[in-house]
């Protein structure tokens, strides 16, 4: 067994910054939301790393010992692999198993583990090839120039594939085979690595529009090439599209009209301009796809209610200044604007002239994303995770039946599917008795850390009006401050629930909690059944089961599924599946699933000194918690929007370069385009050198 090591920076992140993201990240993208007052001050029960070993005891005897929980999280360092890496962004084998399991590995993983690195290229294994579909500035739509990093122009951006790229979404062109529309979320943007000489005191007008035609959205036809699996972009096609900061949305659902979205700009409270910080998301069984607005607050300037404070916006001046160039982004000049922003987003890539929906049934929070299960009847039902420490897991059980088809009257049918129903948040109950959770993560009599949980109506919505759940709070109320429904129903603190997905093939619900290293820090919560230990710097998977499998129950099963770190920590667990034999992960945040069933899972601000990347793991049979590293990202960067079909896996490779102290003067990567070129976020695709299904 190695030994552990303390843990440290990754390519320079300043020890006060959680994980491993450097501060320019957490500036940029979140503003800085970790160093700031935790906005859930309420006093409900709190759930976050279901840590140590949710071991049966069957598990147990396998493993002839009883794993504990290490008080403090104490982390491993992984010694970075580079030296086990090619020029061409292969690596070699994992070191060998000390105990290997028998048999191959799961149907889909049966790929040679890539190791931890620190390699500033896109590493996958060998027998895999890999090509850049697309960069930040490649034009999209007609008209659009070439990118020209010393000469951006807002109007140019917007006729140009965004910045930042994060969720993924690859959906079939009705005849047009072997091509596919892929769609794209634009998170945020870094000035700094942006435009040359950038002076974050004093932006320029041109910057600040640049930078609003850099967020959004983008749908772009991409085309296969049946020889070798490569995707290649098709620029000016009909269906190519942006969706900015300034592109109108139409607001629909309970608070549509309402007077707390109403403002200066448009009186109705149905009409606002752009989606701001857009995460994750999911596709729609009818053909759309959602896109979540996260950190929206750091946009916003000089707020000074409570209501706001609980979104963490800021009470002077935002880190953009773009309040200085339109009043929208100024509370105290416009108290509603900030109102109608944080929420899910409706967007129809089939329809370049639709107005993209925020629904505001699915209520106002830092929606990591959304993603869809059909009851047995056809209704939808979508699960979303509020991305804050000590936030919540919500889900939308709609009223609504879909209706099959493809005419007008059907479309805008199914664009209604999540204005009605009913908006819930979970709590979870542990199974155990308090008593026997001592807070140093030793194993309750019952073997395992699992437990229960109900989902707890906050309002429903109908086509006649919307009803409260919550005392003290009227329904618009509850669909704007969503949060604080929450914390008047006492909701189950979580550790930054990020991407929720029900399993296609096996119907349970994966959560993917990235970490919270403020636990048990202060006054903030301890350590409970679902809470064994007092930090989670590397994060947590858990697994529900609704009642009878039905989306739509009220109430669910939970245990632990991965517990992240390094397999050599015994505070980490991989659903009972030999340590010695998994790739080590830390902060998991996106997560994906491949047609076989298998979980995929990128991760955001690696704590284990290495950089981040995609892992995929079992989640059936005796195989069940393999898991195994397929790529990393360059330096900087973050893995994103994983999709994984039968032939190829497509990751967006975010922020790479974005290390402190880097500038467009001063790059801290080389990647995509070499040494003197800018540095530039974009999506990759990955596929097997013979041609044959990934993992196969």
């Amino acid at each position: 067994m190695r030994k552990l090591l303390p843990v440290v920076g990754v390519n320079g992140a300043s020890a006060s910054h959680p994980g491993g993201r450097s501060a320019m990240t957490c500036r940029f993208r979140c503003g800085d939301a970790c160093f700031h007052e935790v906005p859930n001050t309420s006093t409900n029960e709190y759930v976050g790393d279901v840590i140590a070993t949710a071991l049966s005891r069957r598990t147990m005897m396998r493993a002839a010992a009883v794993v504990t929980v290490a008080t403090g999280a104490g982390a491993a360092v992984v010694t970075p692999a580079a030296a086990g890496t090619t020029d061409t962004g292969t690596a070699a084998d994992a070191p060998a198993a000390t105990a290997a399991k028998q048999g191959k590995a799961a149907r889909g993983l049966r790929f040679a583990p890539v190791a931890p690195n620190t390699t500033d290229a896109v590493v996958i294994p060998d027998g895999y090839q890999q090509n850049v579909v697309i960069r930040w500035g490649d034009p999209i739509l007609r008209g659009a120039p070439a990118f020209d990093p010393e000469n951006q122009t807002a109007k140019a951006q917007a006729g140009q594939f965004g910045y930042n790229n994060d969720f993924l979404a690859l959906l079939p062109v009705p005849g047009e085979r072997g091509r596919q529309i892929l769609v794209a979320n634009h998170e945020y943007t870094d000035e700094v690595l942006m435009f040359r000489g950038y002076d974050p005191a004093n932006p320029t007008r041109e910057q600040v529009e640049i930078a609003w035609a850099a967020h959004g959205l983008a749908a772009v036809v991409v085309e296969e090439d049946k020889r070798t699996g490569k995707l290649t972009a098709v620029p000016r096609h009909h269906l190519n599209r942006r969706v900015t900061a300034t592109t109108e949305f139409r607001i629909t659902g309970p608070a549509a009209g309402s007077d707390l979205l109403k403002t200066s700009a448009d009186p109705t409270g149905t009409k606002v301009l752009g989606t701001l910080n857009n995460c994750a998301g999911g596709t729609t069984p009818w053909g759309t796809t959602l896109h979540g607005e996260e950190n929206f607050n750091q946009y916003f300037a000089n707020s000074s209610r409570a209501t706001d404070k609980r979104y963490g916006i800021g009470t002077g001046a935002s880190e953009r200044k773009w309040e200085r160039f339109d009043k929208r982004f100024d509370v105290a000049q416009e108290p509603n604007e900030v109102h109608r922003f944080g929420y899910i987003v409706e967007f129809d890539p089939y329809d370049p002239t639709s107005t993209p929906r925020k629904h505001t049934a699915l209520g106002r929070f830092k929606h990591e994303g959304a993603t869809i299960r059909l009851t047995a009847d056809g209704r939808p039902v979508a699960y979303s995770g509020d991305d804050e420490r000590f936030d919540y897991l919500y889900k939308f059980v709609g009223s609504k039946r879909m209706k099959q088809g493809t005419s007008r009257a059907v479309r805008e049918h199914n664009l209604s599917l999540l204005d009605e129903g009913t908006l819930y948040v979970a709590k979870f109950t542990g199974n155990s008795p308090a008593i026997e959770i001592d807070g140093t993560g030793k194993l309750p009599s019952d073997g395992e850390f699992d437990g229960s949980g109900e989902w707890i109506p906050l309002a429903t919505a109908t086509a006649d009006g919307a009803v409260s759940h919550v005392d003290g709070m009227t329904a618009e109320e509850v669909f704007v401050f969503t949060r604080l429904a929450g914390d008047k129903v006492g909701a189950t603190k979580m550790d930054r629930p990020e991407d929720v997905e029900p399993n296609p093939v096996s119907g349970k619900v994966y959560v993917a909690l990235t970490n919270n290293s403020n636990r048990g820090v202060g006054s903030n919560a301890k350590a409970d059944e679902a809470n064994p230990r007092n930090a989670n710097k590397h994060g947590h998977i858990l697994e529900l089961t609704e009642r009878w499998n039905r989306p739509e129950s009220t109430t669910f099963a939970w245990q632990l599924f991965l517990v992240a770190g390094d397999p050599n920590d015994p505070a980490t667990y991989f659903a009972g599946f030999p340590k010695d034999q998994v790739s080590p992960i830390s902060c998991p945040d996106n997560v994906a699933f491949d047609p076989h069933g298998n979980l995929w899972i990128s991760t955001d601000g690696n704590a284990l000194g290495s950089h981040d990347g995609l892992f995929g793991v079992a989640t059936k049979g005796e195989r069940r918690g393999e898991l195994k590293q397929f790529l990393t990202v360059p330096n900087g960067a973050e893995t994103c929007g994983p999709i994984v079909q039968d032939r190829r896996v497509l990751v967006a490779v975010q922020h790479p370069g974005e290390i402190d102290g880097a500038s467009v003067e001063n790059p801290k990567s080389a990647w995509p385009d070499g040494e003197g070129k800018i540095v530039r976020p974009s999506v990759v695709s990955v596929w097997a050198v013979d041609g044959s299904d990934i993992g196969v």
